[in-house]
């Protein structure tokens, strides 16, 4: 488990029973936003709007090293995925970056369609979702045999977008969660974005995760963590 904080992340091992730090010594980063891993790398994204790359090895005493700095972004590296041997991140810069994952070159930069804090990503099937402050969840596929991406639906919300989450309900049909800044928890059929129902919170959802046996979490402003089931 791995827990972001100022200039370095606290990790637990649960098998050994040992705890160390990551970025003791290194570069400032800030506060670390976003965190997802690939395999034996962590990503974490920080305040200064880098991504640093940490790479699993097998001395006991320092399972993770920094292999790599990912620079582009201008702002707070707010949102991490990996998905289709690629790594996406979103940023208090407006931006999307796609960067490989071999070789964690930048692939294509993705500008001028959110104009505000990318908030949340994720990777459905063949599509990559985000969503933004600006009230706009785009929807991103690829355009040509190289995988570049371009905006292929925008949906509109009535409030600022600040975090997505896909599930199945019981008939095994992909559902939508976004959660916006009302308190909101919006539910939208795919691919169609039929609005289903809302759910509500005392705060604004800034997390949501799938649990087992349909149910799924979220964690609120207020530090509330719920626990709900999808409705037939």
């Amino acid at each position: 488990m791995f827990l972001g904080l100022h200039n370095s992340i606290r990790a637990w091992n649960f098998d050994t029973k040992t705890e160390y730090t990551l970025g003791e010594g290194s570069e400032s980063f800030g506060l670390v936003y976003a965190m997802v891993t690939s395999d034996d790398m962590l990503f974490s994204g920080g305040q200064d709007g880098s991504i640093l790359v940490w790479k699993g090895y097998n001395e006991k005493l320092k399972p993770f090293k920094l292999a790599a700095s990912l620079k582009g972004h201008t702002a707070a590296v707010t949102c991490l995925i990996v998905g289709r041997n690629r790594l996406y991140s979103g940023s208090t810069d407006g931006t999307i970056r796609v960067w490989d994952l071999n070789t964690l070159k930048l692939l294509q930069l993705l500008k001028k369609e959110h104009t505000d804090v990318v908030r949340s990503l994720i990777v459905w099937e063949d599509y990559l979702l985000s969503c933004s402050l600006d009230k706009k969840i785009k929807v991103w596929g690829c355009t040509d045999d190289e995988g570049t991406i371009e905006v292929v639906y925008t949906h509109d919300v009535k409030h600022g977008a600040i975090a997505l989450c896909g599930i199945h309900d019981a008939d095994k049909n992909p559902v939508l969660l976004c959660s916006c800044n009302d308190g909101c928890i919006r539910q939208f059929d795919l691919p169609s974005f039929q609005e289903r129902g809302s759910l509500y919170s005392k705060d604004e959802v800034r997390r949501m995760e799938i649990g087992p046996d349909g149910l799924f979490f979220t964690g609120d402003a207020l530090g509330n963590l719920s626990v709900w089931k999808l409705a037939p």
